[in-house]
């Protein structure tokens, strides 16, 4: 996951910097290539020569040194990540407050990559309230900040204050380059996305509707956004939060709706997700006015809705992929793999209502995957983000065949 990715580390003065030998040795072993900056005062915490010797690379402290200048823009633009261990509570001020007195201030400050920051000072230096100033400052600059760690302090004081571990902070940075990685899956790719159910009037109160919840919509949607897309999602009566990265978001009530807003937006997206819940009928003839109470029995002429799925597959080009899903209680395998070819379709996602935890409203969801190729994915249950992830994997797996 590191192999060949130039690593910065920066350390100040906090007697938790013995732990960055450790971080050195760790990220190395990764594949990194590691160059340690350090403060002056960090140097009566941990030696210069360790440090070099673990990382191959000469540590620089000072701006000059015997007539040579030390080119932090240089440095600053070499890394593909910076990790600042331990930044203690002075550095951090610094880096708020754009203070810039030695030579790793001025590397973070040309800096162009991103900037992860494992904290290290006593307890009460931690909740004072300048500090917690000085990291949402931080945090509103963009960095990442990697949090600290509960236990026995250099004060002899047991608390919150401590330095993550460094195996914490090896697999921080794993999982930060890993979600920077992803990003690149589907980056310029357009993604129209159907979610939640549809309400379809009987009169101005009542509706013909589901128990969709939207969740497993909206995880797609947010999963595809994590991964570089740009996300359209339309998106049937629900309360569900739509996550800020989701770029465009159409609401609609009914099937009708939706189909409209489907048609118009597929001829120009690369990728399909029908995860709506749409309703398969629609009276016939809405009532304008609330239906009384009057006879012991009521009668609704129902007609059917348009297919979505069916109507994409029909206009479908070699280069978009679709996916559908089907919800079923009874002979689950041949229905999908009936929907999967009869609608021109990629994929199908199956769940059954027949396992627990899966279907509609709830957090998490158990699906069988169905593709156009004969291969078949099942799943156990997941939270409806991990399922989301699975879905999309599978999606991009399709895309690069």
């Amino acid at each position: 996951m590191l192999e060949g990715k130039n690593i910065v580390i920066g350390v100040s003065g906090s007697i938790a910097a013995y732990k960055t030998i450790l971080l050195v040795r760790l990220l190395v072993k990764q594949g990194a290539n590691v160059k340690v900056v350090m403060t002056p005062a960090a140097r009566d915490f941990v030696s210069p020569l360790v440090l070099a010797t673990l990382s191959k690379n000469p540590v620089l402290i000072d701006l000059s040194e015997d007539n040579s200048w030390a080119n932090h823009v240089a440095l600053g633009r070499w890394g593909d990540l910076m990790i600042m261990a331990p930044l203690s509570c002075n550095t951090m001020a610094k880096m708020a407050h754009g203070l810039c007195d030695n030579l790793l201030m001025a590397v973070y400050l040309s800096a162009t990559c991103p900037v992860l920051v494992a904290p290290a000072m006593d307890e009460d230096m931690w909740k004072h309230p300048s500090t917690k100033a000085n990291l949402a400052q931080l945090k509103a600059y963009g960095n990442h900040i990697i949090s600290v760690e509960s236990g026995e302090l250099a004060s002899g004081l047991i608390g919150e204050g401590r330095m993550a571990e460094p195996e914490t902070i090896l697999q921080r940075v794993i999982d930060f380059v890993g979600a920077e990685n992803s990003k690149a899956d589907f980056h310029k790719k357009k993604i129209m996305i159907t979610a939640g159910p549809t309400y379809e009037k009987i009169d101005p109160v009542r509706f013909i509707g589901n128990h969709s919840s939207g969740k497993m919509g909206v995880a797609i949607a947010e999963e595809f956004a994590s991964r570089g897309a740009d996300v359209t999602l339309i998106m049937g009566p629900s309360d569900q939060i739509i996550p800020p990265s989701v770029q465009t978001v159409i609401h609609v009530q009914t099937a009708a709706e939706m189909y409209e807003a489907a048609m118009a937006h597929f001829s120009q997206s690369d990728i399909a997700v029908m995860s709506a819940a749409v309703a398969d009928y629609t009276p016939v003839t809405p009532s304008s006015e609330k239906i009384k109470k009057d006879g012991a029995a009521l009668t609704i002429e129902l007609t059917k809705t348009k297919d979505i799925l069916a109507s994409l597959g029909a206009v479908k080009t070699s280069r978009q992929i679709l996916v559908g899903f089907a919800l079923e209680t009874t002979n689950e395998r041949e229905y999908a793999l009936g929907k999967l070819h009869k609608k021109n379709a990629d994929m199908i996602v199956l769940n059954s209502l027949n396992n627990q935890g899966a279907g509609f409203g709830g957090d998490t969801n158990q699906v069988t995957l169905f593709l156009k190729d004969g291969t078949e994915k099942e799943f156990a249950l997941k939270s409806k983000k991990q399922v989301a992830a699975d879905i999309v994997d599978s999606i991009k797996h399709i895309m690069n065949d």
